[in-house]
């Protein structure tokens, strides 16, 4: 649905700003975070949700400043911790969560803050734990900052992609000549400092995570960044009732049909 549609569904959060969403399916609910650039319109989890709504009732939603939700300044990853608590309320009061990528550790910051989050799926969360590899700079969510407000959207993506997820630079410029592609990554460019916040200098906050204490399932892909393979190991040691799951012949653009069983042995399982 296209921003400012007055038919779709709305839950305000607890600092007043609306949040969209859509609801499909029936059984257990179970609440999608999206990572960077992403929305209920775009990326991993509209493929998913309607294989998991055979097994669940799926809640996706947009997360602030995306899509046709609000996106009321200032900004603090606080805030999109009560915009989950928001979607678990519409979802009964308690629901399964699922993040990918920056979504997952969102989920792990809203797991760490009394929500009614009764079992917790992550793929990939991307902190940086050992030294293999570039890493993101250490000022990206100030540069990302500094090009949003300069207007340049398409050069806000162009870093995030570049310099904070690596990319190489030939699948960059690729990704640019995809025009209706790249147009709808500009159109949420704005939000990726908030994606920046909430990953800070992208170490894992071991010691806030090692309080959640519910059971919670660690993904990653057989073929993704080793960097992103070490994260998932480092955060289900941290934790003490995580369990590993490699997905075999998965990057980090996972497979809604390799995710969907997964989900629905470990949930309801």
């Amino acid at each position: 649905m296209s921003p400012g549609n007055k038919d779709v569904q709305k839950v305000l959060s607890k600092d007043g700003t609306a949040i969209a969403f859509d609801r499909s399916g029936e059984g257990p609910p179970i609440i999608l975070v999206d990572g960077a650039l992403c929305s209920r319109s775009f990326g991993p989890t509209p493929k998913l949700a309607p294989l998991l709504s055979k097994h669940f009732t799926v809640f996706t939603y947009d997360r602030r400043g995306r899509g046709d939700s609000g996106d009321t300044a200032p900004y603090s990853k606080e805030r999109e911790v009560e915009d989950i608590d928001a979607m678990i309320g519409q979802a009964g009061g308690s629901a399964f969560v699922m993040g990918i990528s920056s979504g997952a550790a969102l989920a792990l910051l809203a797991a760490t803050s009394s929500l009614n989050i009764t079992k917790l799926a992550l793929y990939e969360p991307p902190f940086m734990v050992s030294n293999e590899g570039r890493k993101p700079p250490a000022d990206h969510e100030a540069r990302l900052r500094e090009l949003i407000h300069g207007g340049h959207r398409g050069g806000a993506v162009r870093f995030f992609m570049k310099d904070v997820v690596g990319m190489p630079v030939v699948f960059v410029a690729a990704m640019r000549l995809m025009f209706p592609i790249w147009s709808k990554l500009e159109a949420v460019a704005h939000t990726l400092p908030y994606d920046a916040a909430v990953m800070g200098d992208y170490a894992l906050p071991t010691e806030r995570i090692s309080s959640i204490t519910i059971p919670l399932l660690v993904m990653d892909g057989e073929k993704s960044d080793v960097r992103l393979r070490h994260a998932v190991r480092a955060v289900v040691e941290a934790l003490p009732n995580a369990e590993r799951l490699t997905l075999k012949g998965q990057t980090h653009n996972v497979s809604a049909a390799a995710l969907t069983p997964v989900l629905v042995e470990f949930f309801v399982g």
